[in-house]
């Protein structure tokens, strides 16, 4: 006999010596899993609206699934935001998703993101995945966004001149009749970091002004967005006065800009179609601003003409300011609150020629980024808002 078979025999008398039982292992039974999922959502401006919170059920179960939940307030109020809700849910047998679904309350004010969570707990026929807390992200885009009046504002009437147009942005949406918006990335230019777009989510009226807002959002190849609004082949003046009272944003890497350029830009490109920057200011320097005018001198080069005004104290960002340009044949000035601080006039260029006998159009913009200002830095915050209360032309 051979040696493997006497080890078979020895095998299988040892294993009958054991009493014949029956020695299958039963595996332990696994439960379902359950995953509870984040939301973000939009808040409604006014009306009350469901976060739907859904749970993942890894496999479905042949029995009922209880579970139960509770709200908890983050940076959103219980019950002012959203409503607290707690409980038992129920889940169906053979079910492999549910979800539970919280009230957000409608509110139009513009403000930060606010979250609120819902937690699992005590789960019967199954198990929690997780820590089974998941955040609610109340996104306020609404277009409610307070400010106060505080600061210098300018007449509504001057000797010599009169109100040929004006925007007082009282009403609830921007006149399209009157403004364009530009769109787009790529710099501008000037190797701006921030997107163009046309949504109330950067440009839009509240309490009485026009907010331009940049904010920190992705758009194509663009980490900021922002808004750019002209009067291009809309309204177009020469000569005359330009009043616009604004409050500015002055966080680093912020460039917002009240401005000019001559309306022959299409036929004639910048800088000899002629550019007038009645306020400019960089966020390094909140407490001052630029007004500036740029043409083509005799080499296709850009020539300049500029000055700064200071604030005595605070910075842009605190009160409304008057920014003023008063345009004649062969002559500008530029104004801050009623004071002259930047004259340019024909004999002031001494190469090129002096473009801006002729019309122009305003530009109104808040830049982020760019060879002026630099990038923004872990000081800037978003969003940052430009406020613009009127822009008024007197002829």
């Amino acid at each position: 006999m051979k040696i493997s078979q006497i080890l078979s025999i020895l095998l299988l008398f040892c294993s009958c010596s054991k009493g014949g039982g029956d020695n299958t292992v039963t595996p332990p039974v696994t439960l379902p899993v359950l995953t509870i999922m984040d939301v973000t959502q939009v808040r409604d401006n006014k009306l009350t609206t469901n976060f739907r919170f859904f749970i993942n059920i890894d496999k479905s179960s042949t029995s009922v699934i209880t579970v139960n939940y509770a709200t908890s307030a983050g940076t959103a109020v219980a019950n002012n935001d959203y409503t607290s809700v707690s409980g038992t849910l129920n889940i169906a047998a053979n079910q492999t998703l549910a979800y539970i679904d919280v009230p957000v309350r409608g509110d139009s004010l513009r403000q930060p993101d606010q979250t609120f969570f819902l937690q699992l707990s005590n789960p019967t026929n199954a198990t929690i995945g997780g820590t089974g807390k998941a955040t609610g992200t109340i996104q306020n885009t609404g277009t409610y966004y307070p400010s106060d009046t505080a600061g210098y504002t300018s007449p509504l009437t001057y000797p010599g001149y009169t109100l040929v147009w004006n925007d007082e942005f009282n009403g609830s949406t921007i006149n399209t009749s009157d403004w364009n918006f530009e769109t787009g990335g790529g710099g501008w230019g000037n190797n701006e970091l921030e997107y163009y777009t046309n949504s109330p989510n950067n440009a839009y009226l509240s309490n009485g002004n026009l907010v331009i807002e940049a904010r920190k959002e992705t758009m194509g190849s663009n980490n900021y967005t922002s808004a750019r609004m002209t009067t291009q082949n809309k309204k177009t003046f020469t000569y005359g006065r330009i009043d616009m009272r604004a409050k500015l944003p002055v966080a680093p890497g912020l460039w917002p800009a009240l401005w000019m350029l001559g309306s022959n830009i299409s036929s004639t490109p910048w800088p000899a179609c002629g550019e007038t920057d009645i306020m400019e200011l960089i966020g390094t320097y909140p407490s001052r601003v630029t007004g500036s005018i740029h043409w083509a001198q005799a080499n296709g080069t850009s020539g300049t003409v500029n000055n700064n005004y200071f604030l005595s104290t605070g910075d842009f960002s605190q009160k409304f300011h008057v920014f003023s340009l008063v345009w004649k044949s062969n002559s500008i000035q530029i104004l801050v609150d009623g004071v002259i601080y930047m004259t340019a006039t024909n004999a002031s260029i001494t190469s090129g020629t002096w473009p801006f006998n002729a019309a122009s159009f305003l530009i109104f913009n808040v830049a982020v980024g760019g060879d002026w200002p630099g990038a923004p830095t872990a000081a800037t915050t978003f969003p940052q808002r430009m406020l613009v209360d009127y822009v008024r032309v007197f002829q």
